[in-house]
């Protein structure tokens, strides 16, 4: 099995990392962001996790990433896949799919790793 690296990312902090395969969150699905009971909380909030993962087509997406790692650590000189999960801000939609995709590539017995690029940093006005 390949080793997976995911790195979840804001856009607004920053250009995307180098990666095989970048996810981009921002427009397709919902935002907690835009709810200021949920502005201040992270990916890492349970409230959050719902509200993102209750967002029709993220179970399907990360389905589909994890196929997409598959097709990449089959290939003859693979030993590591980057995949990078960005949202806007970095601190909700791409830290829960990074998060969840890193369980199901676990669950299928890749080594995965995760960093969370701009968790810290602080909420973005918009």
């Amino acid at each position: 099995m390949a080793t997976v690296e995911i790195v979840s990312f804001g856009f607004l902090h920053g250009p995307a990392p180098e990666a095989d395969v970048v996810v981009d969150l921002r427009r397709a699905f919902r935002d907690p962001h835009v709810d200021p009971a949920m502005r201040q909380l992270t990916g890492r909030d349970r409230r959050v996790q719902r509200a993102v993962l209750g967002t029709k087509g993220v179970r399907r997406l990360l389905r589909a990433t994890a196929r997409q790692v598959a097709a990449y650590a089959s290939g003859p000189s693979v030993d590591r896949i980057v995949i990078g999960s960005g949202c806007a801000g970095g601190r909700h939609r791409s830290v829960v799919v990074a998060d969840r995709l890193a369980r199901r590539l676990r669950r299928r017995g890749h080594h995965v790793t995760v960093t969370h690029r701009d968790l810290h940093q602080p909420v973005v006005q918009r």
